[in-house]
């Protein structure tokens, strides 16, 4: 075996001038990453060629800087190297509940800017989730932002636009709680917790640009 490379090819998504200041876990993280996002690919690919080719062109950037930002543990959760995800204690109940639209209107009429990542919670007939997302568009006039998964909500928190897969959305102020639910990809239903959802490279993506103090700062990437 050639000088310098590792047996057990723990060093295969690391590039050379990387060797000495590459987070542990970090190739562990990019193999979890990869194996989930070409399943992804492989069972929702789009019919525009092209658009798949720029998927697949921009995933190995993505996926470092969503490994780089894992593997330092920058948020205070903890992290599951091997499956990509992170963990915490999970509350018997969402506490989506505990955001008031007020605290919402108020969080969005002060820090509403392009970029800025919140929280919408999804809710279905048979369970609810909080998912990031993130700002891209703000009518002060009619007092609305437009994330860019969820599209237009009041800066009360009500979605403006009907989905019929949902039964619900709500736009929130992100706070530690439901910032940490998002991110461990927490799930309730009416008895109460269920099984958690994995989230995808976007939320990761969307995770890392995060100030876990504050929740102010909007995001410095975009996701082809």
């Amino acid at each position: 075996m050639a000088s310098g490379l590792d047996p057990n090819q723990t060093n295969f998504f690391v590039q050379r001038n990387d060797l000495d200041t590459t987070p542990a876990h970090f190739a562990e993280l990019c193999t979890a990453l990869y194996e989930r996002e070409l399943m992804t690919l492989a069972t929702s690919l789009p019919d525009d060629k092209s658009l798949i080719q720029q998927k697949i062109r921009g995933l190995p950037h993505h996926i470092r800087h969503a490994a780089h930002f894992m593997a330092r543990q920058i948020s205070p959760l903890k992290l599951d190297s091997h499956n990509a995800a992170w963990l915490a204690k999970q509350p018997g109940k969402c506490p989506a509940d505990k955001v008031t639209g007020a605290a919402t209107e108020q969080w969005l009429s002060r820090y509403a800017t392009p970029g800025l990542v919140a929280c919408v919670l999804v809710e279905h007939y048979d369970a609810s989730h909080i998912e990031l997302d993130s700002i891209d568009r703000i009518d002060t006039g009619k007092a609305q932002v437009h994330v860019n998964k969820y599209r237009w909500f009041s800066f009360e928190g009500e979605a403006q636009t009907t989905r019929s897969q949902y039964t619900r959305l709500t736009l929130l102020k992100p706070t530690k709680a439901t910032v940490s639910a998002a991110c461990c990809g927490h799930r309730w239903n009416h008895r109460g917790k269920v099984s958690p959802r994995t989230l995808s490279l976007r939320e990761l993506l969307l995770a890392s640009s995060l100030d876990w103090k504050h929740f102010r700062h909007p995001v410095k990437f975009q996701l082809d």
